[in-house]
C-alpha cells in the first residue's frame, strides 16, 4: 500500500509552537504570558474589555474559531467578579455576531468545557469558544484522518474577524 501526502509547508509554524506551548514552565499559562497586550493581528487578540478578551484561537477547529476569556487567571466561571462576567459576555456577544458577519455560516456553536473532564484543553483559565458552523462542514479528514484542513491563514482570520468586529461593534 502506498502512503498519500498532503503537503502543508505552512504548518511548520504551528507545529512548532504547539510544541514550544507544551514546554511551558509549571505554573506558567499561555493566556496570562500575553493578555495585557494590546488587540494586534501578532498576538491575536481581537477586542479587549477591562476585564476580558476576544482572541483567535491559535489550534482552530475551523476558520473563525474564536476564544473569549477573563484576564484574570481564573478555572471557575462561578468565581468570576460581576464585571468579569459581563465583559465576558459582552466579548461572547459581539464575538459572535462578528463572526456571523465575516463568514455568513449557517450556524455558531457558543459553549465552553468547564474543567478537564469536560475537555478543557487549558482547564486552568476559563475560555468561551466561538465558531462558525455550516451544514455539511465535516468531511473525511476530520473523521477518518484526525486532520484539520484550514482554507485560511490565522493573519487572514485575524484581519476577516477584526473588520467585522469593528462594524458590529459600532
Amino acid at each position: 500500500m502506498s502512503l498519500d501526502r498532503l503537503w502543508a509547508t505552512w504548518r511548520s509554524t504551528y507545529v512548532k509552537d504547539a510544541t514550544n506551548a507544551n514546554r511551558r514552565p509549571e505554573g506558567s499559562c499561555v493566556f496570562c504570558e500575553f493578555l495585557q497586550e494590546e488587540p494586534s493581528e501578532s498576538n491575536g487578540i481581537v477586542a479587549r474589555e477591562s476585564d476580558a478578551v476576544c482572541i483567535l484561537n491559535a489550534y482552530p477547529y475551523g476558520s473563525g474559531h474564536l476564544l473569549i476569556l477573563p484576564i484574570r487567571h481564573e478555572a471557575s466561571l462561578g468565581a468570576l467578579s460581576d464585571e468579569e462576567s459581563e465583559d465576558l459576555w459582552r466579548l461572547a456577544r459581539r464575538a459572535v455576531a462578528a463572526v456571523e458577519r465575516a463568514y455568513e455560516p449557517d450556524g455558531v456553536n457558543l459553549g465552553a468545557n468547564l474543567g478537564e473532564a469536560a475537555g478543557a484543553g487549558i482547564p486552568a483559565h476559563l475560555h468561551l469558544h466561538v465558531l462558525p458552523r455550516w451544514n455539511g462542514d465535516t468531511n473525511f479528514m476530520t473523521s477518518i484522518g484526525e486532520t484539520r484542513v484550514l482554507p485560511e491563514s490565522l493573519e487572514e482570520t485575524w484581519a476577516r474577524v477584526r473588520a467585522a468586529w469593528d462594524a458590529v461593534a459600532s
